[in-house]
């Protein structure tokens, strides 16, 4: 089934001759001593980011800024804003713009967090989260309905930045990220009978919650610069691809990884009925996970038996397996632009997406 699901889902080929070549990646990801660290390499762009988010939220109701800015305290990994800064750089460079960042690019990267951090606030509330990085959750601290005003407030505070970038491609491309997440957010709240059309379900569903964001942001840096349809979609399919290589390893994480590392209780996506690619794997190995995902785990017991099918099988393992295929491919998208040090901080980043821990 592995081996169906990985080929529903492969991007085919295409070549440009105006492309940079590079020999086939090998099936093993490799690291270079001497490549920056790629957080180290986007700092400089983003010392002043959460500041910068912070301006784009001013209102004069003390009490709705002071829920905005609760997530925006520098705490965050800010994933999201780093890829960006670095596919635009690295399409700078390919497009021979000596790879200095355009003040657009950098908005784009701002947005992409703010977007990002309103769908966690709204996520949490959903899903009735107490704790998110560590802390309590805006809804857990002032109640559900502040939150989703909230969690609406910078999400229009997002789309007022992406207006004044004055692009309409741009501002068309990542309105489909706001469209995505509330499809994906629905797809979770149903499932499939079939196997094969389970899997599809829940990849696709993870494209919508998570990829979509990082794959049109990047898209968004490289029309900036860039003409050729060819660079956007190389920028998109690897924003694609590590996308949902990240989740794929969140999803590893939640049976993996303990608490205090993940800053959210383990096995919360079981908790809420959501089976992952751990489980769906398992499944294969152990039919009885087959009613559980059908009932969402709410009959008692169902939980934890769930998560004792999941440790006793290969479905870990074979979500990481997946998670490596999707950093390959990743890797084989970008490695299609000329040579340079954002570029391979890019190639780097997707071992540091399989390496994480929380």
């Amino acid at each position: 089934m592995a081996f169906i699901v990985i080929n529903c889902y492969n991007i085919p080929q295409r070549r440009n001759r105006c492309l940079y070549t590079t020999p086939p990646v090998c099936c093993s990801i490799c690291s270079d001593a001497k490549l920056k660290d790629p957080f180290s390499l986007a700092q400089k762009d983003l010392q002043n980011l959460y500041e910068e988010i912070k301006k784009q939220l001013l209102v004069s109701k003390a009490e709705l800024k002071v829920l905005c800015d609760y997530y925006f305290d520098g705490k965050g990994k800010a994933f999201r804003p780093m890829i960006v800064i670095l596919m635009a750089r690295a399409c700078n460079v390919h497009s021979n713009k000596e790879g200095v960042l355009l003040p657009a690019q950098r908005s784009i990267a701002m947005i992409s967090e703010m977007i990002h951090t309103a769908s966690l606030v709204h996520d949490d509330v959903i899903d009735d989260s107490d704790t998110r990085r560590g802390k309590n959750t805006i809804n857990k601290v002032w109640g559900e309905r502040k939150a989703i005003l909230a969690g609406d407030f910078i999400l229009s505070a997002a789309s007022m930045a992406l207006a004044r970038i004055g692009n309409n491609t741009v501002v068309s491309v990542l309105s489909q990220v706001i469209e995505d997440l509330v499809r994906g957010e629905f797809m979770q709240l149903g499932s499939k009978e079939n196997e094969n059309e389970r899997f599809k379900h829940y990849l696709e569903k993870t494209f919508k919650k998570t990829a979509s964001l990082i794959a049109n942001s990047c898209k968004a840096v490289s029309i900036l610069v860039n003409s050729d349809p060819e660079v956007h979609e190389i920028a998109y399919q690897y924003g694609r691809n590590v996308g949902i290589a990240f989740q794929l390893v969140d999803d590893i994480l939640d049976f993996t990884s303990c608490a205090n590392l993940l800053g959210k209780p383990s096995a919360a996506d079981l908790k809420l009925g959501l089976a992952t690619g751990p489980v769906l794997f398992a499944c294969q190995q152990f039919p009885e996970l087959h009613a559980m995902i059908m009932r969402r785990f709410s009959s008692d017991g169902d939980v934890d038996r769930a998560w004792q099918y999941v440790l006793k099988s290969d479905g870990v393992e074979q979500t990481n397996y997946l998670a490596q295929h999707y950093c390959q491919e990743a890797i084989r998208q970008i490695s299609r632009l000329r040579p340079s040090t954002e570029r391979d901080a890019l190639i780097q980043l997707t071992e540091l997406v399989l390496r994480r821990d929380k």
